[in-house]
């Protein structure tokens, strides 16, 4: 096993990258964790960015339910992530939050990075939207990543079993159609006063029933 020490020794582009990403239902620590990787690399004197998209805090930042957060770089569709790399002296690593919401193409050019320039990028996402179908950028990296890994902070469903799905709630009831990408929280009451819109983790069993408790 070579040590993190080691790695920041070793300028970007003379070694191999590695893409890996890391996935769950909400709340399950995926911001938190990337945050928690960007301290480790950065204290050990590796060169990174902090990338995000859509972050619940609806700021250029990444936030986590816990009070953590960091500035970062807003992944708007058109931003060419290669270029953003090539713009800087040194880039070791990449910390990408929200890469669901990422394009397609923005993906490619992540494994761009890691292959070509030797830069570690760390993507962190749900896998499926409110329809349980999954996101177009997660099903990419679940194509292109090197290592895939699913989260082990336990969330729950309302009943007590595992949460596995996101479930999005309007006027207190579930949904199951809509535009993919509607910003909101967990109780946060966002959206109009008619319909306001809010995710909720259900098990399988009451995701596919509609049935959201006393929530």
């Amino acid at each position: 096993m070579i040590e993190l020490s080691a790695l920041s020794a070793v300028p970007a582009g003379t070694r191999d990258g590695v893409l890996r990403f890391y996935f769950g239902p909400m709340d399950c620590g995926k911001s938190t964790l990337a945050l928690q990787m960007n301290y480790n690399h950065h204290r050990q004197g590796r060169n990174g960015l902090v990338l995000t998209r859509h972050d619940r805090s609806g700021g250029p930042q990444v936030t986590s339910r816990i009070g953590l957060g960091s500035e970062a770089v807003e992944v708007e569709e058109d931003l060419d992530l290669v270029a953003l790399v090539r713009s800087h002296h040194r880039v070791d690593y990449l910390i990408c939050d929200e890469a669901c919401f990422y394009t397609v193409a923005q993906i490619e050019q992540l494994a761009d990075i890691t292959d070509d320039l030797g830069v570690d990028v760390y993507a962190f996402g749900l896998a499926s939207d409110f329809r349980s179908q999954m996101f177009p950028a997660a099903q990419r990296l679940f194509e292109l990543a090197d290592e895939i890994n699913r989260l082990q902070v336990e969330v729950l469903c309302w009943c007590g079993r595992p949460g596995r799905l996101n479930a999005r709630v309007a006027g207190g009831r579930l949904v199951r159609t809509g535009e993919q990408v509607v910003i909101g929280d967990i109780g946060d009451g966002g959206g109009t006063d008619e319909a306001p819109i809010r995710y909720q983790v259900l098990c399988r069993r009451h995701y596919r029933s509609g049935d959201l408790g006393d929530s």
